[in-house]
């Protein structure tokens, strides 16, 4: 049976893990941020054209216009 925490300690325990996270820099936020928007624009664009090359090639097959 797991021994049961207190709400004072939980928050004791709670403040001291809190302390310990390394919190990124504004600057790391934001080159982070950019190289979202980069990977995303990059991911569209690659899913754009293979969705372009696969319909080109069902209107060879299937000989729509």
């Amino acid at each position: 049976m797991a021994n049961k925490t207190s709400p004072a300690q939980f928050i004791a325990q709670t403040r001291a893990e809190v302390a310990k996270v390394i919190w990124p820099t504004r600057r790391e936020v934001l080159l982070t941020t950019i190289m979202v928007f980069i990977m995303a624009a990059l991911t569209a664009t690659f899913f754009s054209l293979i969705d372009m090359a696969i319909r080109f090639g069902l209107r060879l097959i299937v000989g729509g216009v």
